[in-house]
């Protein structure tokens, strides 16, 4: 049970004029009951999830061409070149199913819904369809014009609602939440270990390449060769040290079952929080399994039905408190 102050958050800085009567102010704590995440679901949760924001495309599409670069140096500076073909298979096998993977998961993390609460649906009639008890208060985003759950939070970029948001990340052009918080993880581990990888093949080239004529081990001159194993060393370097400390934040977050948002706001310990382990199943899908790893679980080319199908009929409540029964 959260306390009264965390569950007036929505209705700060002066925006509770518009209260259903001075009541509403003054209901017990026992009385101010959150709507369930299970209550209120996403309509567009079968349909496809993209966010036209021109910065997080701009870094989407950067990040992949970082990641075509490093997979450019790794097999057309250090591996073809090379004598040992045990060598340049093996690791370019590695290295190439790990780029795979993490572009696989920054697609999942970009194009699945986060959480995203239903636009535009605090009407009475929404709210009467519910079936909810007398005496609870649901909550009322200005923003969206959404019943917002317990613990969802509005993103400005997204323009949503979004249940257990940690926070918008502009590399996958989209929020990380509740539905695609594992393929964020999953980008960050595996972007993580491609850095590592092409960083120790880097180091290996160059200890070669100094043991032997540098025209032999490589189809590009000296020069381009050292300038592009620097620009490929530097970049490894940089997103092994960003996506490593991202991946432990996230698992953190898991495990301890509150986002960033929630420790930035100071609202964390004011829910039943739930076991480390049970957290990760909850994050990954369910029990530790091969799947965890993979961004493809889960994944479906048949649409199921709709697992609420909201009554948005009638104008939008004024209220950002919404008290039942409906006045």
């Amino acid at each position: 049970m959260k306390s009264p102050v965390h569950r007036c958050r929505d209705v700060e800085h002066g925006r509770g004029q518009g209260r259903t009567g001075s009541g509403t102010s003054c209901l017990q704590a026992e009385q101010r009951i959150p709507i369930s995440k299970d209550v209120i679901t996403s309509s567009a949760a079968s349909a496809m999830w993209f966010i036209r924001d021109v910065c997080g495309i701009v870094c989407a599409a950067i990040t992949w061409l970082l990641v075509l670069y490093a997979d450019f140096v790794v097999l057309f500076v250090m591996l073809l070149p090379s004598k040992n073909l045990t060598y340049s298979i093996v690791n370019g096998t590695l290295f190439n199913i790990l780029a795979f993977l993490a572009l696989a998961s920054h697609i999942r993390a970009m194009c699945t819904d986060p959480g995203a609460v239903p636009k535009g649906n605090a009407t009475k009639e929404y709210i009467e369809s519910l079936q909810l008890k007398p005496g609870q208060v649901v909550y009322k985003c200005p923003k969206c014009c959404s019943i917002k759950p317990d613990r969802a939070h509005h993103c400005s970029v997204c323009k949503r609602c979004v249940r257990k948001m940690d926070h918008h990340c502009p590399w996958v052009n989209n929020c990380v939440g509740e539905s695609n918080q594992k393929y964020f993880v999953l980008f960050t581990m595996y972007i993580a270990l491609v850095s590592l990888h092409s960083l120790l093949m880097v180091i290996f080239h160059f200890l070669y390449c100094f043991e032997d004529d540098w025209t032999k081990c490589s189809s590009f001159s000296p020069p381009a060769t050292v300038i592009l194993l620097i620009l490929l060393c530097f970049e490894g370097l940089l997103f092994l040290v960003f996506t490593s400390v991202m991946f432990g934040t996230q698992v953190h977050s898991i495990c301890t079952d509150e986002t960033g948002i929630e420790r930035l706001k100071g609202e964390t310990g004011r829910w039943g929080k739930v076991p480390c382990w049970e957290a990760m199943q909850t994050a990954f899908g369910g029990p530790l399994s091969p799947s965890w790893c993979s961004p493809f679980a889960g994944l479906s080319c048949k649409e199921g039905p709709p697992e609420h199908v909201p009554v948005h009929q009638g104008p939008i409540i004024e209220e950002d408190v919404i008290e039942i029964p409906l006045s």
